[in-house]
């Protein structure tokens, strides 16, 4: 049983490692569509030839929706969410995984179930319209409303992931997740102060 969770906990990370991988693309062509709309209005404005379109821009912001709503997950695996770390970096391996073991089972899976509950219904009548945008030119809606059950489904898969790892670590035979320095911390961690900033800085 213990052999099957960790496959299921190493299967979920490579998926959400895959889709954050998509993800940096998908900011790289969000970004240029970006640029191409700032380009299109000056030059329609100077030129007077009508470059720009409601199209595009909805794209890009449709583009930034599914860079945040599937990142989420890839986030959770890396551990990058923003944390305000008063205990957590103080404590040991053991007890961060008890903290990230009890925070997932109480909050991130009831948090992910409600989520979609209370996306099926929108989504549903969304697709039951087919959704557009009332802009000219505007792009069809449904599609983008989908990915708010896809997102909170692949948060819930990483929250199961993250219970397994919790678990290990709680055992001693896990690793302990990678460390970004993304927190707001008191602390540097083993109880020592913050580092003074250098010179300059």
């Amino acid at each position: 049983m213990r052999a099957l969770a960790i496959r299921y906990a190493d299967a979920v990370d490579r998926l959400n490692g895959w889709i954050g991988g998509l993800s940096r693309w998908l900011i790289v062509v969000m970004v240029g569509i970006g640029a191409y709309n700032a380009v299109a209005r000056y030059a329609t404005r100077d030129l007077g030839v009508n470059l720009a379109s409601n199209s595009l821009n909805e794209l890009q912001w449709y583009l930034f929706s599914v860079v945040f709503l599937l990142g989420a997950a890839y986030c959770l695996k890396e551990d990058v969410h923003v944390r305000v770390d008063v205990l957590y970096e103080r404590l040991s391996p053991k007890g961060r995984g008890w903290i990230d073991l009890l925070g997932s089972v109480l909050f991130l899976l009831p948090f992910s179930v409600l989520m979609i509950q209370v996306s099926i219904p929108a989504v549903r009548n969304s697709w039951r319209i087919l959704e557009t945008s009332p802009d000219p030119g505007g792009l069809p809606r449904y599609p983008l409303k989908s990915l708010l059950i896809v997102a909170f489904a692949l948060l819930f898969l990483q929250g199961l992931a993250q219970i397994v790892r919790a678990v290990e670590r709680i055992r001693g035979t896990g690793d302990e997740p990678p460390r970004h320095d993304h927190g707001i911390r008191v602390g540097a961690g083993d109880g020592d102060p913050p580092a003074a900033p250098e010179a300059g800085t």
